[in-house]
């Protein structure tokens, strides 16, 4: 999988493991999370890992804006479509609303190590309520020295005073969503974005003072050819992003009903995907860039790039990070909490969050408390995302055996992993199919006798 020229040996390996699998943001993955969770529990768990977590290092906070003035058809993320900005100062409070219930639950300030702000569109807000956030979060809290602010960007609506406001907030990070420069690409999706959008305001935050500046692109979107690739990729790399996230398309239509509004026939075919991701890896390797793990590349200046040299790479729900905390607090609709020992998601509709937060109850909807087997298996899949290799532990040894040893086996004979029963590592052909890898200590999906769950996750490739 190394040299950009496939063999069927290469095919064999596509059509074998070009399978439904989960992306791993956490384990257990959320189709096996409990659909209704006990708030009041929830509230104690959260106090609990608190009092533990805050000092020793401090806590990660996301915050979901989902608004967007027009629908990206191949978006899988939740969100809202409007054009009325009138919605933003109402969301806003309730945002800060749900973080004053958190606070309401623990003694001292929050120790703040990371904060992103995802969506939907974050830049659809005003500077001013986008101000009125960030300080309404930050007030009675403390920053790590290292601190990382970081937000995503849509190259046709972040202006300058988005950016301006932002830096001068404490942001350093910014990422742009290009996901492609072909004209024909972009009408399908309905995210008509010229480049020179993209060109400008990387040179505006670049002017500003930010200390990295993101591309988002995906593969294996409609009308998608080796060509275009091409060119898309000489373009972005012709503006020297700091860091790429090349990811594949997700193509989930029982989830994303936007994904049913273009033709799936246009599709590429899962060789004509594998080829454009090659094709995607060839050309940011020969400019510099590090492949550091599932879908990233960074160039050797950036410290995500640093933090992936020296072993210090973390995942999580905003993907990778190099900041690790044991704590994420999600806040807004659909947004996701890890608090180490369990993971909850709020609730998924406007409506339903105004609801919860204007009645005082935290927006926590469904979610799941790990135990001791789930802390482990997260750790090998956290490891393998990160690292590329994991070593096992004596705890639950009988369950490796059972579960994951023989498909190492399988994986091993592929070329995918070398592997003993102390240890096991990726190969450079298994960096590919990472995902493929880490389902060998996925038990959730490997004990279930629901197999049409597996269908919920989009493809390896």
């Amino acid at each position: 999988m190394q040299n950009e020229e496939f063999c069927m040996e290469d095919m064999k390996l596509l059509e074998k493991y070009n399978i439904p699998v989960p992306r791993y943001t956490s384990y257990p993955t959320v189709p096996y999370w409990n659909d209704r969770i006990d708030v009041e529990a929830w509230s104690k768990t959260f106090t609990e890992c608190f009092r533990k977590n805050n000092a020793d290092g401090g806590i990660s906070l996301y915050i979901h804006l989902p608004f967007c003035e027009s629908l990206c058809t191949y978006c899988g993320c939740n969100k809202k479509i409007t054009t009325n900005h009138g919605v933003e100062a109402g969301y806003i409070e309730a945002i800060l609303k749900e973080w004053q219930m958190y606070l309401a639950l623990v003694d001292g300030k929050p120790v703040i190590k990371e904060l992103h702000l995802g969506g939907g569109t974050p830049t659809f807000f005003s500077t001013d309520n986008l101000t009125r956030l960030v300080t309404g979060i930050l007030d009675n809290t403390r920053k790590v020295d290292d601190v990382e602010f970081s937000f995503e960007g849509h190259p046709n609506n972040t202006t300058r005073e988005h950016l301006q406001t932002l830096f001068d907030l404490g942001f350093s990070r910014v990422s742009f969503g290009v996901q492609d420069n072909d004209p024909e690409v972009q009408r399908v999706i309905n995210r008509i974005q010229p480049f020179e959008n993209v060109a400008a305001v990387t040179a505006t935050a670049r002017e500003i003072g930010y200390r990295s500046v993101n591309f988002d692109l995906i593969y294996g979107l409609p009308l998608q050819h080796l060509e275009g690739m091409r060119k898309t990729i000489a373009d972005c790399i012709s503006l020297k992003p700091d860091r790429v996230a090349f990811y594949s398309y997700a193509h989930v239509p029982w989830t994303s009903r936007g994904q049913r509004l273009f033709d799936e026939n246009d599709l590429p075919a899962a060789e004509l995907k594998l080829r454009l991701y090659a094709e995607g890896k060839k050309l940011f390797t020969a400019a510099g860039y590090s492949d550091i793990g599932m879908d990233h590349f960074a160039l050797p200046g950036d410290y995500l790039h640093q933090a992936w040299q020296a072993g210090g790479l973390h995942r999580n729900f905003m993907g990778y990070t190099t900041q690790k905390t044991k704590m994420m607090i999600g806040l807004g609709v659909s947004a996701i909490s890890d608090l180490g020992c369990a993971f909850g998601q709020n609730t998924k509709t406007i409506q339903d969050y105004y609801r919860s937060v204007d009645s005082g109850h935290l927006p926590v909807q469904k979610g799941i408390v790990l135990n001791d087997e789930d802390v482990l298996f997260r750790k090998y899949i956290l490891d393998l995302s990160c690292n590329g290799h994991t070593v096992f532990a004596h705890e639950y040894y009988d369950v490796l055996k059972e579960f994951t040893f023989p498909q190492l086996a399988a994986l091993e004979a592929d070329g995918l992993i070398e592997w003993t029963e102390h240890e096991v590592k990726l190969t450079g052909a298994g960096k590919q199919f990472l995902r493929v890898v880490c389902r060998t200590f996925d038990l959730h999906l490997l004990r279930s006798v629901e197999a049409d769950k597996s269908q919920m996750f989009s493809k390896a490739v």
